[in-house]
């Protein structure tokens, strides 16, 4: 089968700064790949022209086979989990998706809201404000916004930011389970680790251009070693 993600010679340039220089990247169904690089490599660039949240100066992006800047089909099969949860806070958790729902205009709303806040844990508190909820509860619920319409790719910008030890754990449980049910997932993570045994390759990214891309070594340890390895 075609790759669900498919990037292909990908230049982003901010005046005379290029932020991104000819980037390919493949991602297939049942997939996760950890986008690794210093800052400044490129990584959430990459990320938000994946989203379909930045255009690149050249280049093109496949989502499903569909381009992504033509296709709104190709759009509805992203999910996106930012390290700000971009939740109304005003708003119950029930309420945020119900609204994400109405936007995706997904029929019998009330059936997979309920799902989603049941897979999120957040059933005991779905009728009350998000304000004041825990970080670890904000990033639950905002990962059950992004799935909520089922896309077949999941892009993840440090989601882990501000997790205390149980909050991670859960949410390594629910990309692992994502990427059990035949999601590509892409993650941006400033810590290897953290998703590390959910992962299947590494994308190194530096300068914006890819200098290693391969099988996720047995320890992250030796993520450092990937550079000098590449550039020998």
């Amino acid at each position: 089968m075609p790759p669900l993600i498919s990037a292909s010679s990908v230049v982003r340039r901010f005046g005379s700064v290029a932020a991104l220089s000819g980037v390919d990247l493949e991602v297939a169904a049942g997939e996760a790949v950890l986008l690794l690089g210093a800052n400044g490599a490129g990584k959430t660039t990459l990320l938000r022209i994946l989203a379909g949240l930045s255009r690149p100066n050249r280049g093109t992006v496949r989502i499903g086979g569909h381009d992504l800047l033509a296709s709104a089909e190709a759009r509805r099969l992203v999910g996106l989990v930012s390290h700000s949860a971009l939740l109304y806070e005003d708003l119950t958790p029930r309420e945020n998706l119900h609204f994400t729902a109405s936007l995706h205009g997904l029929d019998d709303s009330g059936s997979l809201v309920a799902r989603a806040l049941e897979a999120a844990g957040l059933s005991h508190r779905a009728d009350r404000p998000v304000r004041g909820f825990s970080r670890g509860m904000m990033q639950r619920l905002a990962l059950a916004r992004a799935t909520l319409h089922e896309p077949e790719v999941l892009l993840l910008d440090e989601p882990f930011t501000g997790l205390d030890a149980e909050a991670s754990r859960l949410l390594v449980s629910r990309v692992a389970a994502d990427r059990s049910a035949g999601r590509a997932i892409v993650a941006v993570t400033h810590d290897p680790e953290e998703l590390w045994q959910v992962a299947d390759r590494v994308v190194l990214l530096e300068r914006g251009k890819v200098i290693f891309d391969g099988p996720r070594p047995d320890d992250p340890a030796d993520v450092h070693s990937l550079q000098p390895a590449v550039n020998a």
